[in-house]
């Protein structure tokens, strides 16, 4: 399982969250480029990027900053965060991402989306956001009565890269993940599955590696140093 360190833009600075909240957050660097290049020359093969600003306005805003940090890491760059139309998409790709994550058009326009997947294949990711088994849109402020797994299932035959599935109310929280429901989105899911929200020890992320998910994001633990960039790898190999 590859472990994948987590980047959060907000006020181009980078932060994290509690529970997706805006109001809710701790500043851990007023250069998230420099946070980004932390965790690749430690060894990660892959960094994970959200536009917080963009996911809350519907639209990028730290565009330019993701873009630095695509052009300067030497691994991959996935990128989320207010991504609901074709040109950002195509903006990041042309800029060198590895994938473009995109939720909140999935569930409120599969059509577009799936427009914009085959457009790219195999470059854009389905952002699966859920709160108790249901999925949030628009920054996690909206919520939908569409239940997560079945969800997933109704993108089966699209080229899509991965899926990543967030316990939305352990984001942050450092409490440990919710390996059940992340054991049945992964047996559930036609495509390869990241675990996002929850992680607070080297053994959640040993947990989640025991469910078979493809990768797993870290954020907050790595960040507070309740776990170390070089175990935390280590755990997913």
């Amino acid at each position: 399982m590859i472990v994948i360190p987590a980047v959060d833009i907000k006020g181009g600075r980078a932060v994290r969250l509690r529970q997706g909240r805006a109001d809710d957050e701790t500043v851990y660097s007023d250069d998230p480029v420099a946070a980004a290049l932390r965790w690749s020359s430690a060894g990660a093969k892959r960094v994970h990027v959200v536009d917080l600003d963009g996911a809350f306005r519907g639209e990028p805003r730290n565009i330019e900053t993701i873009e630095r940090i695509i052009a300067e890491l030497g691994c991959e760059v996935e990128v989320g965060g207010g991504l609901r139309a074709r040109e950002a998409v195509a903006r990041l790709i042309s800029s060198g991402a590895a994938r473009a994550i995109l939720g909140t058009v999935a569930a409120e326009d599969m059509d577009a989306f799936g427009e914009i997947a085959c457009e790219f294949p195999g470059l854009v990711s389905l952002a699966v956001d859920a709160r108790d088994g249901l999925v949030s849109t628009r920054g996690w402020t909206q919520s939908t009565s569409l239940e997560a797994v079945e969800f997933v299932r109704s993108f089966e035959g699209m080229p899509l890269g991965e899926v990543i599935y967030t316990d939305i109310s352990r984001d942050g929280m450092l409490t440990g993940p919710n390996v059940e429901a992340m054991k049945k989105m992964v047996d559930s899911s036609p495509f390869d599955v990241i675990a996002s929200g929850g992680v607070g020890s080297v053994d959640d992320i040993r947990a989640l590696a025991g469910t078979g998910a493809w990768g797993a994001i870290v954020g907050k633990a790595l960040y507070d140093g309740r776990v170390a960039i070089e175990d935390a790898l280590a755990a997913g190999d």
